[in-house]
């Protein structure tokens, strides 16, 4: 210990105060720096004009759509935070808006985040997901704050990262917590392209139900994968294509594709009367605009439970005649992918006969994504 030292340590210890104690030679660990999302890059959001900074559809829509709709939609499904850093450390603080909880999903995908890194110039890799505990205050009470570390010891050279935000809870406020004096930037635009965009609507399982962790939903690994942003309005049990959900996705501007998956949300009849309208909608507003409905699934218990059998392609049936009507009519740019196939060969992918596990998310980004290579050419 330097005499420098010596002498601080003694004129500190001589006014009551403890220090804490050091190795020969060793310093104490470098503060975080606390960055706020708001300052880097968000990805896969469709509106600026939301309610809070990582809700999912406009405030304006609060008094037009269902309580239920409203306050699903406030989830940060597919959200994200793009940014570079040569950071040795990684870590994360957020509010959360409920702490929520659900009996068959697990919290790292309903409320936690996920750490990804790009190595070499387009494979993105899962570094770390951190298990959201909330902090408690002075008395003891929880709060609704997490903070986590996903990494340490890195190699502190410059990298490109993503944090992917909670599926089904909301976030206040979101920093990336990196070392004080690391530089942090917000990344490589043509990366995960700011120019390429597809807007996804549907229900729960498209909203992420039920992922282990928030990286595993499909639109997520769509656009890891397809280096695009890829806006999440899957509303659990609320996909029921209102018109006024339409027109305001007719608002966003610069979309590539529309990607349409609300049957499971939707009885028969729903899909016989308001399918032609809803895509109707958009067609009108983007003509040149590819539009993909999707066909629902076939659940693994139809193939046993005698009413489901028919009621599922029933449905599907439906959404089917309304594509054909439109383009008939001349409607240019619809596509309509069939659901057969999309659970993978062993129909294995789901928690509950519905809802997806991370099998099922990648059987349906598998099933998906090469009809969007396709259409879009990239």
């Amino acid at each position: 210990m330097n005499l420098l030292r010596q002498s601080i340590v003694a004129a500190v210890m001589a006014a009551g105060v403890c220090l804490p104690s050091f190795a020969a030679d060793e310093a104490p660990e470098t503060p975080w720096s606390y960055v706020n999302a708001q300052d880097l890059r968000i990805i896969n959001k469709g509106w600026d004009n939301t309610l809070r900074d990582y809700t999912r559809i406009p405030a304006y829509l609060k008094d037009s759509v269902r309580p239920d709709l409203w306050e699903r939609a406030q989830c940060s499904s597919g959200i994200g935070v793009r940014f570079a850093t040569d950071s040795k450390r990684i870590g994360v603080k957020y509010e959360l808006l409920w702490d929520t909880h659900l009996i068959h999903m697990a919290d790292t995908g309903l409320k936690g985040t996920d750490l990804y890194i790009l190595e070499g110039d387009s494979v993105w890799r899962h570094v770390n997901t951190n298990r959201p505990y909330v902090k408690k205050d002075a008395d003891g009470n929880k709060t609704k704050e997490v903070e986590s570390t996903y990494v340490e010891r890195l190699d502190g050279k410059m990298h490109e990262y993503m944090i992917y935000m909670p599926l089904y809870d909301g976030v206040n406020e979101l920093f990336v917590k990196v070392d004080s004096g690391a530089t942090i930037t917000p990344g490589n635009p043509e990366i995960i392209d700011k120019n390429r965009k597809i807007i996804a609507y549907g229900t729960s399982i498209l909203q992420g139900g039920c992922a282990s962790r928030t990286g595993m939903v499909a639109t997520s690994i769509i656009g890891r994968e397809l280096n695009a942003e890829v806006v999440n309005i899957g509303i659990s049990g609320e996909g029921k294509m209102d018109a006024c959900m339409a027109r305001a996705m007719a608002e966003i501007p610069d979309v590539d594709c529309y990607l349409l998956d609300p049957v499971p949300n939707c009885t028969e009849m729903m899909c016989d009367t308001l399918t032609y309208d809803f895509v109707k909608i958009l067609a009108d507003a983007h003509p040149e605009t590819p539009i993909v409905l999707v066909a629902g699934p076939l659940y693994p218990y139809s193939r046993y439970d005698s009413m489901f059998q028919s009621y599922l392609p029933a449905k599907n049936n439906a959404l089917r005649r309304n594509f054909d009507r439109l383009v008939a009519e001349g409607y240019k740019n619809l596509y309509f992918i069939e659901s057969e196939g999309m659970d993978g060969p062993e129909d294995d992918g789901t928690v509950d006969g519905i809802h997806l596990t991370d099998l099922g998310f990648r059987h349906y980004a598998n099933h998906v994504e090469p009809h969007l290579r396709r259409i879009l050419g990239w």
